[in-house]
């Protein structure tokens, strides 16, 4: 089974630093000391200029606190994934909880709706039926491959993990960013290796908190899942940036 290290970049700097350790995947945002906030376009576009085979996954979230959000915040979230999606995002990571703490349907349905459309359009756009192969300016600025959806660790809030992820699996998401619902990967176990089978296939368990060059191949080996998450960073000057070199460890763990 290949395997796969996504890591987590909050700033220029560490997605440079990913991509010195051997980075093929990272999930951008800003603001890691909140948990982790929507990125600037600016970085993006920068991050996809400069790192063009990089496949780069776009945090989109609104504020810190509880991942139950008003209308107003849902519409301006829409919006700022199609920002994303226009500026190249290859994914989107996003998640909301409704006050049950159950995934919330109508308020993801408005998030995953432009992705869906943008799909669509790509694949119109390939298709015989639209010449796109002759016509560059069809689709401008459009990945090649589809754009993937992850629903990141607002999982480990919800009230139930497996009704959860049935909801998600309804919705199309390709992977779930978690913990295991516990304080870290390595602890969660347990519940990742049971999403693992209860997903059998269908959804990605990602993997993701605490995830070091120590026991990143024990959690991917017991849970039986391919991909993994980590920061894999240190902390200057009240600053936390991606370690190239942890990195790379975690990279010889897992391969």
């Amino acid at each position: 089974m290949s395997r796969l290290l996504e890591v987590c970049c909050g700033n220029l700097e560490s997605v440079e630093a990913a991509v010195k350790g051997g980075a093929k995947r990272i999930e951008l945002c800003s603001a890691l000391e909140l948990d982790g906030l929507t990125p600037s376009t600016e970085d993006l576009r920068t991050v996809k200029a400069r790192y063009p085979e990089l496949t780069v996954h776009v945090l989109i979230r609104s504020g810190a606190g509880d991942f139950h959000y008003t209308q107003e915040e849902i519409k301006t979230m829409a919006g700022k994934v199609e920002e994303a999606l226009e500026s190249g995002a290859d994914g989107i990571v996003i998640g909301c909880l409704d006050k049950n703490g159950d995934p919330d349907i109508k308020a993801l349905l408005e998030l995953v709706r432009p992705v869906e459309d943008w799909n669509l359009a790509r694949e119109l756009a390939d298709s015989d039926l639209c010449h796109a192969s002759n016509d560059g300016h069809f689709f401008p600025g459009a990945p090649r491959k589809a754009v993937s959806l992850t629903f990141h660790r607002a999982f480990d809030a919800s009230r139930d993990p497996f009704f959860a992820l049935e909801a998600l699996a309804s919705l199309g998401f390709d992977r779930i960013l978690t913990s295991g619902q516990a304080a870290s990967a390595e602890t969660g176990i347990p519940l990742l290796k049971s999403l693992v089978e209860r997903a059998a296939g269908r959804v990605i368990i990602l993997p993701g908190g605490g995830v070091s060059p120590e026991n990143a191949a024990r959690i991917l080996s017991e849970t039986g899942a391919s991909e993994i998450h980590a920061s894999a960073s240190e902390t200057t000057d009240g600053k936390k940036v991606t370690s190239a070199e942890k990195v790379a460890a975690i990279l010889q763990a897992i391969l």
